[in-house]
């Protein structure tokens, strides 16, 4: 006989590990006991050395699907205990915390049966969960990750309740959310004015919803606001009351059945969609119908996470629109209180809970590239997950950028990425901003003796790291935005050499102090060359530009030498480029799309950030060819778009589909990023190249422009873990960081 002590760190609290442990332990005739610490489980073990060695080897092979196992130390000693049976002893505290906290995660498939079952005690009951699925990330307070700690804190468990978590043998041992009707939350409906009424809550919701009403609905994260999907009327109502003019809305199917009805899903969007995760996914319409959803070629869609969405539903709504419940810019709405005040008007009734939500956090979205999430927002159902990266050795705070805002912390080999903050504009939104920032530390114990942040000097979070910087006394190291980019890429892929970065986006602070954005880096995360870019755009009116997109189009069509006349305020554009005034120029690669978009028609002013690039992609056709590509001058060599806008003119005024002309546009650009890429390896001898920045959320170029790389002998990486947009940014910014301190 002999002692071993087993550490155990990863996501090993709240999915069911300590009930998996002891069964494996039985099966090993091992004797002992496990408990919780703020470092993930502890182990100590009686038993023979073969069996002990393989029940630790079985650990990883055969731990439960929501676990993660990131390490395990396994240490002997002759001294023995005796133990006389196993037990699970309660949590331990310690100092030093490095617990991975699980996100939430959708409704399994035995509390679903359970949920539908008349016979079973949870029958129809909101929130039925286990260690398999629920409420995890939102509703955690502090580590280690036990009831007292929770929002369930005020649920004290009844007799059966308790039996069940008590009980090794049940699959709800030790589930902190675990509750019944006659324990846990409750749900309620108001009216408009925020009159609870009497009748039973769900089923009044229903019939809202199927009588063309618009109700606000308590979810896991926030509030969503609902409404029939299949009612024009009533959606375009909701547009209306939230001031959501053409942006599209997310919808929730009832099942994969009514998604296919929909739109297009392939295998591995099915295997997305259906997982534990339950992300929103981008998928192809099938139909052009829906307009009044979403304008463009592509719908958000995703299925029930929560067993109040399931009954929602029943069997008889299909699909419903199902958008976040926020004012223009602000963060989602997770108080009851907040949500009565500043939805009245905008919801006609609200279905609520009495359980608080800790931590919000929006749905996640993603298209799906190889099998795998492409996200544009990494949210619920993924965060707090960390991402692991090799070269992270420091404790360091990223504080992103403005548009898209996140942050990311570091310790040991994780990379914490934030969830999805919002656009730092207003103080709402930054308070939520510090909050988060406050809690990831709390959660992670982390104490950055870094900051890093944006060079752009009027960022909300640039300011924040300037001042945290200051208070903390450490330094701050300041990341130009698309090196940042660049640096993202790498450590989604966990790269540590030297790559071409073609990054495309709409806007970035240069080092030069001007605006960037179509750019061919070659770097590392220690620093970067500006090799390539796109000749630059006078942007008339500077920020105004991004929205009344046809100043982009009277600017790129006057340098074209084509005529601009016919365009709104030409005259007083015209007088604005001649004297230079407030004409910022650009080399943003979004810049250039939004100028297109006009050109082509498509849309002069926009209501949304990248609407023109992505009305512009929905237009494309099935076409091959490709305009003239012209470079000039020497680091930064520039592409030069005259050439092709006035091709793309002549062939508009000569009667061309608008669909052939946009495939045509954006096969340039990709003949063009190649080209610019084989220009930088004949240079360098650099073979690795990453593709980062939010115009590379357009799948017609993200289905093209890789393998055209490919084709030229390129190793090609694209993002897998962060988002492409200004999202992950953070991460990069940590990385540079990282590299910086190091020197």
């Amino acid at each position: 006989m002999i002692r071993a002590h087993i550490e155990i760190q990863g996501i090993v609290q709240g999915v069911g590990f300590r009930p998996f442990i002891h069964k494996l332990v039985k099966e090993y005739g091992l004797r002992g006991y496990i408990k919780n610490t703020s470092s993930g489980v502890e182990l100590e073990l009686e038993g023979r050395e073969q069996e002990i060695r393989a029940f630790a080897a079985d650990i990883p092979e055969k731990a439960p699907k929501l676990a993660l196992i990131e390490k395990i130390e396994t240490g002997f000693s002759g001294e023995l205990e005796n133990f006389k049976d196993f037990k699970i002893l309660e949590s331990k505290t310690e100092q030093f915390r490095n617990t991975l906290i699980s996100p939430d995660i959708g409704i399994c498939d035995d509390c679903l049966r359970e949920l539908r079952d008349k016979k079973d005690r949870r029958y129809k009951y909101p929130f039925i969960n286990c260690t398999n699925c629920g409420p995890r990330f939102t509703i955690i307070k502090d580590i280690p990750y036990d009831r007292a700690k929770t929002s369930m804190s005020d649920f004290p468990m009844c007799k059966n309740c308790s039996m069940e978590y008590h009980d090794i043998e049940n699959r709800r041992y030790h589930a902190q959310p675990d509750c019944c009707g006659e324990c846990g939350p409750k749900v309620f409906f108001t009216d408009g004015e925020g009159n609870e009424l009497p009748e039973e809550p769900i089923e009044t919701a229903r019939q809202y919803l199927k009588s063309g009403k618009i109700v606000a609905i308590k979810g896991l994260g926030g509030m969503h606001l609902a409404c029939a999907c299949d009612d024009e009327k009533t959606a375009m109502e909701l547009r209306h009351r939230k001031q959501r003019d053409e942006k599209p809305f997310a919808v929730m199917c009832r099942d994969i059945e009514c998604v296919k009805k929909l739109c297009y899903v392939s295998a591995d969007e099915e295997k997305i969609l259906t997982g534990f995760r339950k992300p929103i996914v981008l998928l192809r319409k099938r139909e052009k119908g829906f307009s009044y959803v979403s304008e463009n070629n592509y719908m958000g869609v995703m299925l029930p996470y929560t067993p109040l969405h399931c009954l929602l539903f029943g069997d008889d709504i299909d699909m419903l629109i199902m958008t976040s419940a926020n004012l223009s810019d602000t963060p989602i709405m997770y108080k009851n209180d907040e949500a009565l005040e500043k939805l009245h008007g905008i919801a006609d009734g609200f279905l609520l809970n009495n359980r608080e939500i800790q931590t919000r956090c929006d749905d996640s979205l993603c298209w799906v590239r190889n099998g795998g999430e492409y996200f544009a927002r990494r949210s619920r159902g993924y965060v707090p997950f960390p991402v692991k990266v090799a070269e992270c050795r420091e404790q360091i705070l990223a504080c992103g950028a403005e548009q898209k805002a996140s942050f990311c912390l570091s310790k040991g080999d994780y990379a914490f990425p934030s969830q999805h903050i919002g656009d730092l504009k207003n103080m709402e939104t930054l308070e939520n901003y510090q909050q988060q920032i406050e809690h990831f530390k709390r959660l992670f114990d982390i104490e950055p003796v870094c900051i890093a942040c944006d060079l752009h000097p009027d960022y909300m979070s640039t300011v924040y790291a300037e001042e945290k910087s200051r208070e903390l006394q450490v330094p701050l190291v300041k990341v130009q935005h698309h090196h940042a980019h660049m640096c993202s890429c790498m450590a989604d892929n966990n790269l540590n050499e030297s790559v071409i970065g073609l990054i495309w986006d709409g806007t970035g602070y240069g080092t030069d102090g001007t605006v960037w954005g179509g750019e061919c880096l070659i770097g590392d995360y220690d620093g970067f060359d500006r090799f390539g870019s796109i000749r630059e755009i006078p942007l008339p009116g500077g920020d105004k530009a991004a929205k009344e997109i046809y100043r982009t189009a009277i600017s790129i069509l006057r340098q074209s030498s084509c005529p601009y006349n016919d365009y709104k305020n030409s005259a007083v554009i015209d007088s604005m480029l001649t004297a230079n005034f407030n004409c910022p120029k650009s080399s943003g690669m979004g810049r250039l799309f939004d100028g297109a978009a006009a050109i082509l028609g498509i849309k002069s002013e926009t209501s949304y950030e990248g609407q023109g690039a992505v009305l512009l992609e929905a237009a494309a056709g099935d076409e091959e060819g490709a305009y003239t590509v012209e470079f000039y001058g020497a680091e930064p060599v520039r592409f030069d778009w005259r050439p092709m806008i006035g091709q793309m003119v002549k062939e508009k005024e000569s009667g061309t589909e608008i669909g052939i002309i946009s495939a045509r546009f954006m096969n340039t650009l990709i003949k063009m990023g190649t080209e610019m890429c084989k220009m930088a390896r004949e240079k360098t001898g650099i073979n690795s190249v990453v593709l980062s920045g939010g115009s590379f959320q357009n799948m017609y170029i993200m289905n093209r422009l890789p393998e055209a790389l490919k084709n030229e002998g390129f190793q090609v990486y694209c993002h897998r873990r962060v988002s492409c947009n200004d999202e992950g940014i953070s991460l990069g910014q940590l990385m540079a960081a990282q590299k910086a301190i190091i020197k």
